[in-house]
Protein backbone atom coordinates (compact mmCIF):
# COMPACT_ATOMS: atom_id res chain seq x y z
CA UNK A 1 0.00 0.00 0.00
CA UNK A 2 1.37 3.42 -0.93
CA UNK A 3 1.57 6.46 1.33
CA UNK A 4 -1.17 8.09 -0.73
CA UNK A 5 -3.46 5.07 -0.24
CA UNK A 6 -2.76 5.12 3.50
CA UNK A 7 -3.48 8.86 3.67
CA UNK A 8 -6.75 8.36 1.84
CA UNK A 9 -7.66 5.43 4.08
CA UNK A 10 -7.04 7.54 7.21
CA UNK A 11 -9.21 10.37 5.84
CA UNK A 12 -12.06 8.05 4.89
CA UNK A 13 -11.82 6.21 8.19
CA UNK A 14 -11.93 9.45 10.20
CA UNK A 15 -15.00 10.63 8.28
CA UNK A 16 -16.77 7.28 8.70
CA UNK A 17 -16.03 7.14 12.43
CA UNK A 18 -17.44 10.66 12.90
CA UNK A 19 -20.50 9.91 10.77
CA UNK A 20 -21.22 6.66 12.59
CA UNK A 21 -21.01 8.36 16.00
CA UNK A 22 -23.11 11.28 14.75
CA UNK A 23 -25.86 8.87 13.67
CA UNK A 24 -25.77 7.18 17.06
CA UNK A 25 -26.09 10.40 19.03
CA UNK A 26 -28.63 12.00 16.68
CA UNK A 27 -31.38 10.09 18.50
CA UNK A 28 -30.41 12.04 21.61
CA UNK A 29 -30.87 15.34 19.78
CA UNK A 30 -27.18 16.22 20.04
CA UNK A 31 -24.92 17.54 17.28
CA UNK A 32 -21.22 16.73 16.87
CA UNK A 33 -20.26 20.19 18.14
CA UNK A 34 -22.48 19.81 21.19
CA UNK A 35 -21.26 16.38 22.20
CA UNK A 36 -17.65 17.40 21.62
CA UNK A 37 -18.09 20.42 23.90
CA UNK A 38 -19.89 18.37 26.53
CA UNK A 39 -17.03 15.85 26.45
CA UNK A 40 -14.38 18.59 26.79
CA UNK A 41 -16.18 20.26 29.69
CA UNK A 42 -16.77 16.89 31.40
CA UNK A 43 -13.05 16.11 31.12
CA UNK A 44 -11.94 19.63 32.09
CA UNK A 45 -14.54 21.11 34.46
CA UNK A 46 -14.00 24.78 35.16
CA UNK A 47 -12.35 25.48 31.81
CA UNK A 48 -12.61 28.94 30.32
CA UNK A 49 -14.18 29.56 26.95
CA UNK A 50 -10.69 30.06 25.50
CA UNK A 51 -9.47 26.72 26.88
CA UNK A 52 -12.49 24.96 25.41
CA UNK A 53 -11.99 26.67 22.05
CA UNK A 54 -8.37 25.53 22.00
CA UNK A 55 -9.32 21.95 22.87
CA UNK A 56 -11.93 21.89 20.10
CA UNK A 57 -9.71 23.77 17.64
CA UNK A 58 -12.37 26.42 17.00
CA UNK A 59 -12.51 30.17 17.38
CA UNK A 60 -13.27 31.57 20.80
CA UNK A 61 -16.34 33.33 19.35
CA UNK A 62 -17.71 30.03 17.98
CA UNK A 63 -17.05 28.32 21.29
CA UNK A 64 -18.84 31.16 23.06
CA UNK A 65 -21.94 30.79 20.88
CA UNK A 66 -22.00 27.05 21.52
CA UNK A 67 -21.53 27.57 25.28
CA UNK A 68 -24.39 30.09 25.20
CA UNK A 69 -26.62 27.59 23.43
CA UNK A 70 -25.80 24.75 25.80
CA UNK A 71 -26.29 27.06 28.80
CA UNK A 72 -29.70 28.07 27.42
CA UNK A 73 -30.55 24.38 27.02
CA UNK A 74 -29.57 23.82 30.65
CA UNK A 75 -26.63 21.51 29.91
CA UNK A 76 -23.78 23.85 30.88
CA UNK A 77 -23.37 26.57 33.49
CA UNK A 78 -21.04 29.56 33.74
CA UNK A 79 -19.58 30.58 37.07
CA UNK A 80 -17.17 33.32 38.06
CA UNK A 81 -13.60 32.11 38.44
CA UNK A 82 -12.08 32.67 41.83
CA UNK A 83 -8.70 33.66 40.35
CA UNK A 84 -10.14 36.06 37.74
CA UNK A 85 -13.64 37.50 38.18
CA UNK A 86 -13.69 38.68 34.54
CA UNK A 87 -13.32 35.13 33.21
CA UNK A 88 -16.07 32.57 33.53
CA UNK A 89 -15.56 28.90 34.29
CA UNK A 90 -17.72 26.42 32.39
CA UNK A 91 -19.21 23.36 34.07
CA UNK A 92 -21.69 20.64 33.20
CA UNK A 93 -25.06 21.15 34.83
CA UNK A 94 -26.78 18.38 36.74
CA UNK A 95 -29.17 18.06 33.79
CA UNK A 96 -26.24 17.11 31.53
CA UNK A 97 -25.22 14.06 33.59
CA UNK A 98 -27.83 11.64 32.12
CA UNK A 99 -26.93 12.81 28.61
CA UNK A 100 -23.22 12.38 29.33
CA UNK A 101 -23.87 8.84 30.57
CA UNK A 102 -25.67 8.00 27.31
CA UNK A 103 -22.90 9.60 25.24
CA UNK A 104 -20.33 7.58 27.17
CA UNK A 105 -22.16 4.32 26.44
CA UNK A 106 -22.38 5.19 22.74
CA UNK A 107 -18.68 6.15 22.66
CA UNK A 108 -17.66 2.86 24.32
CA UNK A 109 -19.79 0.86 21.90
CA UNK A 110 -18.25 2.74 18.97
CA UNK A 111 -14.73 2.14 20.29
CA UNK A 112 -15.43 -1.56 20.82
CA UNK A 113 -16.74 -1.81 17.26
CA UNK A 114 -13.77 0.06 15.82
CA UNK A 115 -11.05 -1.83 17.68
CA UNK A 116 -12.68 -5.28 17.63
CA UNK A 117 -10.08 -8.02 17.27
CA UNK A 118 -7.07 -5.84 18.12
CA UNK A 119 -4.90 -6.92 21.02
CA UNK A 120 -3.58 -4.50 23.64
CA UNK A 121 -0.14 -4.80 22.06
CA UNK A 122 -1.53 -3.94 18.63
CA UNK A 123 -3.38 -0.96 20.10
CA UNK A 124 -0.15 0.25 21.74
CA UNK A 125 1.66 -0.04 18.40
CA UNK A 126 -1.16 1.77 16.61
CA UNK A 127 -1.13 4.57 19.19
CA UNK A 128 2.63 4.93 18.85
CA UNK A 129 2.44 5.12 15.05
CA UNK A 130 -0.45 7.59 15.12
CA UNK A 131 1.42 9.73 17.67
CA UNK A 132 4.36 9.93 15.29
CA UNK A 133 2.13 10.84 12.32
CA UNK A 134 0.32 13.43 14.48
CA UNK A 135 3.63 14.97 15.53
CA UNK A 136 4.74 15.16 11.88
CA UNK A 137 1.51 16.84 10.81
CA UNK A 138 1.38 19.27 13.72
CA UNK A 139 5.01 20.42 13.48
CA UNK A 140 5.27 20.88 9.73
Amino acid sequence: MTKREISLRISVLARNVRNYFDRQVAALGVTRSQWAMIAVVATNPGSTQRMIADALEMSEASAGRLVDRLCNEGLLTRRAREDDRRAKAIYLSDAAEPLLEKLTVIAKESENRMFKGLSDEELDTLRSLLDRIYANVMTN
